[in-house]
């Protein structure tokens, strides 16, 4: 004679079990209840755990579920002081410049990944970059928007040499020159320094050209017409402007002009005329 085999609970049937507690919930505890706030609600949900959900006889074990606890309970860890931060997962494409937005902040990863598909992690603190499961990199959390939070490493080599030559760097350089040459760099990196550094370290660069002498006076004629722009100062340079007595925009002219108001003229040094 044959017997059929017992059936095993498969993982199934399990889950299904663990399953109709949350229906459980749904079905008595929230219809027709209002909560006020977090705590209202879990003021709430205590009451009702304890003095009906938790004494009712459960329909699988056959017992009162809090009669259970009071066993498990010695064998429970503690909950930790500070509640675990499970982060926010998001899709990114790393672009050309080697970086990643989020939120309006932007992170490294290696270059050799420029153009595919990234997971990021990001949590109060930190932000994780992940290549399909394999973790890349995690930065620190950027503090403001348009921050830059980036890793030397991830740079191809030209860019590495680039960035070395950063906003402590180039007012180092700048102060050899002048005083005049060190505000105008002042200014020019005083906001998103990642987008004029190459502005600044090319006005540094003139120097060699024209030597710091004729670079310093230029920067003075850029700073005294407001116009701290490294095309600025190689126009004055390559013009002569530098060596031309420095006249002052202070003169209050007709029609509207104020003493702020420039002209090309006065910037570089050339007859009105010649402009025409």
């Amino acid at each position: 004679m044959l017997h059929r085999p017992h059936r095993r609970h498969s993982g199934t049937h399990e889950k299904g079990i663990v399953e109709s507690g949350v229906k459980y919930v749904k079905g008595n505890f929230l219809p027709t209840r209002i909560f006020r706030d977090l705590a209202d609600l879990n003021a709430q949900a205590r009451q009702w755990v304890m003095h009906e959900a938790g004494v009712r006889v459960h329909g699988t074990t056959r017992e009162q579920p809090l009669a259970l606890y009071a066993l498990e309970r010695p064998l429970l860890k503690r909950l930790p002081a500070v509640a675990p931060d499970l982060g926010t997962w998001h899709r990114v494409v790393l672009h050309r410049d080697c970086h990643v937005q989020h939120e309006r902040a932007f992170y490294s990863a290696p270059f050799c990944l420029v153009g595919k598909a990234l997971w990021l992690r990001a949590t109060d603190t930190v932000v994780a970059l992940y290549e399909d499961y394999r973790h890349v990199h995690t930065h620190l959390r950027a503090q403001r928007a348009g921050q830059r939070v980036t890793l030397a490493d991830h740079l191809p080599p030209q860019a590495r040499h680039f960035f070395e030559r950063d906003r402590r760097w180039c007012a180092t350089q700048a102060q050899a020159v002048g005083p005049r040459c060190a505000e105008l760099i002042a200014r020019l990196l005083g906001e998103r320094v990642a987008e004029r550094l190459r502005a600044a370290q090319g006005v540094l660069a003139l120097g060699k050209r024209y030597g710091a002498a004729r670079l310093e006076a230029a920067c003075e004629r850029a700073l005294a017409h407001d116009s701290a722009h490294y095309r600025t100062v190689k126009t004055i340079l390559a013009s002569g402007a530098d060596c031309q007595p420095l006249v002052q925009p202070h003169t209050p002219l007709a029609y509207g002009r104020t003493r702020f108001t420039r002209s090309a003229a006065d910037l570089f040094g050339v007859e009105p005329g010649i402009l025409h």
